[in-house]
């Protein structure tokens, strides 16, 4: 089965290498890590994980990445004599991964091929395979396993999208979720859920979302202050955030921007695409609807504030806390469109109310908690989004105590670092906690 798998892959690559570097061309990105990808490293790349006990932490992208941050660190507390290794998939999530200071080391995935795991797994030589959510690799998993590594599935989820299409295919998930030491799972449904795929019952815990233990400090007057300088922005226009939008919903969030404008309101939209190469489809799609834009990359030293009325498109990484710190309200992508949201914890974290459609199926438990306790609202159209995003922007008082009820809720529900890291400790065979 294993042998069809590979050709299956090979036979995949053959079509998407092409089109992953006509992708490259197009918005003028190389590349990077091919060699990496395929086991081959460079001399000293190795060097920080050499005679030390390693974690191997498997996070797909920015959102599992940013999930992660709270167990690599509470990972290099608890085991401070350990190196913590991230892996990610994309170029974007690796971005994210190197700002985390407590890993030292940040690699791509490598290609799920029989040879290229078997020569990475005999090069990092990990005490510990830790997967964030649901990124599980046939080959990964079954030699990691092989070679008497533990390994750990955390902050599991199965959305109500995804379990129909594992279910379908449970006589091949069964085997191998045999092969995982542990599941730390998000929520009483995801627990069930991988013990109908055939999770042993015994390896399953719900040890809750690690998202709520995402930490940043509040940010006090005077750093909203400097930010909005760097960023160009007066201190009297209203600020509305669009973060990790995608295609298909950026001209809602930009038509619902103009309604605003026509009502009056002095503000300014930052708008950050999900995928920063989409930057420049972006920007022309502005041009074409006759709004002012500039790029975050280029906004600094300029010799003008932005007018009320333009855009700032964020074409950075690693920024989406600050421009959600400097914005009067939230409005979270991915979530007009059937993509499944993203998290709106983030803008929780930092006191902001935040706005959401109705597309939610990825964070359908968070989203239902802060509309709970009053810390978002969910529109269902454009339409509802300039009316609801109207109101609070006229209420500075409403805004800062959604703000208020989003922060108590990530604090009510913290703790699942911890859960997470007994379980781990349990499989070394430590105390902790």
């Amino acid at each position: 089965m294993y042998l069809l798998y590979d050709l299956m892959l090979l036979a995949s690559s053959l079509v998407l290498v092409p089109y992953y570097l006509f992708r490259g061309l197009r918005y003028g990105k190389s590349r990077r890590g091919i060699r990496e990808r395929i086991g081959f490293f460079a001399p000293d790349r190795l060097a920080p994980l050499a005679g030390r006990r390693v974690f191997w932490v498997h996070a797909v992208s920015v959102g599992e990445t940013r999930a992660a941050i709270p167990l690599v660190r509470a990972l290099k507390e608890a085991y401070p004599e350990a190196a913590v290794l991230i892996s990610n998939m994309t170029e974007t999530g690796h971005a994210v991964a190197e700002t985390v200071r407590e890993a030292d080391l940040c690699l791509f995935f490598p290609f799920d091929l029989s040879w290229v795991v078997r020569r990475v797994l005999a090069q990092v030589q990990p005490a510990m395979l830790i997967i964030v959510e649901t990124e599980i690799w046939p080959n990964f998993v079954r030699f990691g396993h092989r070679l008497g590594i533990p390994v750990v599935l955390v902050n599991g989820r199965l959305s109500d999208r995804s379990f129909p299409r594992y279910r379908r295919i449970r006589p091949l998930m069964a085997p191998l979720l045999a092969k995982f030491s542990a599941f730390c799972m998000q929520s009483e449904l995801d627990g069930e859920r991988i013990r109908q795929l055939g999770a042993d019952p015994g390896r399953v815990e719900v040890t809750h979302n690690l998202k709520f233990d995402m930490q940043a400090p509040l940010p006090d007057a005077a750093e909203v202050l400097r930010l909005r300088d760097c960023y160009q922005l007066s201190p009297e226009v209203k600020v509305l955030v669009a973060g990790s939008t995608h295609a298909g919903e950026e001209e809602t969030v930009v038509a619902a921007y103009r309604q605003l404008l026509a009502s009056g309101r002095q503000a300014v939209l930052i708008l950050v695409p999900r995928h920063p190469e989409r930057c420049r489809l972006v920007a022309e799609m502005l041009g074409a609807a006759g709004l002012p834009w500039v790029l975050r990359s280029e906004v600094e030293g300029r010799p003008e504030r932005l007018s009320p009325g333009a855009v700032l498109i964020g074409d950075t990484l690693g920024e989406m806390l600050r421009f959600y710190a400097v914005a009067d309200l939230v409005f979270v992508g991915g979530s007009l469109v059937p993509v499944g949201g993203h998290n709106v914890l983030e803008a929780a974290l930092v006191g902001k109310p935040v706005l959401f459609g109705p597309h939610m199926h990825n964070f359908k438990e968070i989203s239902r908690l802060l509309l709970v306790v009053g810390g978002g609202i969910q529109v269902a159209d454009g339409e509802s989004l300039a009316r609801e995003a109207g109101k609070l922007l006229d209420s500075p008082q409403a805004c800062q105590a959604m703000g208020a009820k989003g922060r108590d809720l990530l604090a009510a529900n913290a703790g699942a670092t911890a859960h997470t890291l007994r379980v781990i400790a349990g499989l070394l065979g430590e105390a902790h906690g």
